[in-house]
């Protein structure tokens, strides 16, 4: 995960590797639960039993193939820290249901290492969770569990389109 960690942002949100959006298309991504642009509790690991929230998405061009979510947060120690990405969603699909994944999604490993929804766990204020979500203009062949870097690589390479919502979670 140390290379992972190494490698910095571009201005269009994905790991510099000279693979960014020359004109990306703006998409828009929103939660209905994100009140002021704050998390609820029930999506960090303040919950007992945390979930991953809804989310939804519009406005992606022409010729995607696949949409990819990438959670992730660029004011942890270690920057970024992903919490979550999910990938080969369905151009036909526009949103994620709290606590569930589009049919055929595949989920990458987080910075934790694991396959899935890593819940936020803020212990300090300050923290800027970045919720991205990109229009692709191929299917990622990766399988579900892949590593952080290659989903990462393979979602700069394919990116036609970008949108971003930011929350923040209370201690």
């Amino acid at each position: 995960m140390a290379t992972c960690a190494a490698l910095p942002l571009s201005g269009c949100g994905l790991f510099g590797s000279g693979a960014e959006i020359a004109t990306p298309s703006v998409m828009s991504i929103t939660s209905g639960e994100f009140t002021g642009g704050v998390m609820p509790p029930r999506f960090t690991c303040s919950a007992g039993r945390p979930s991953s929230p809804p989310l939804g998405w519009a406005g992606w061009p022409s010729g995607t193939k696949s949409i990819a979510l990438v959670v992730d947060d660029s004011n942890a120690p270690i920057t970024p820290y992903v919490y979550w990405i999910v990938f080969n969603i369905s151009p036909a699909t526009s949103d994620i249901l709290e606590g569930q994944l589009p049919p055929l999604a595949r989920q990458a490993r987080n910075s934790a290492g694991t396959a899935g929804y890593q819940p936020p766990c803020p212990s300090t204020a300050g923290h800027t969770y970045r919720f991205t979500v990109y229009a692709l203009k191929s299917v990622i062949d990766l399988p579900s569990g892949a590593s952080l870097q290659s989903a990462w690589r393979a979602i700069a390479a394919a990116a036609i389109g970008r949108g971003r919502m930011t929350a923040s979670a209370t201690p």
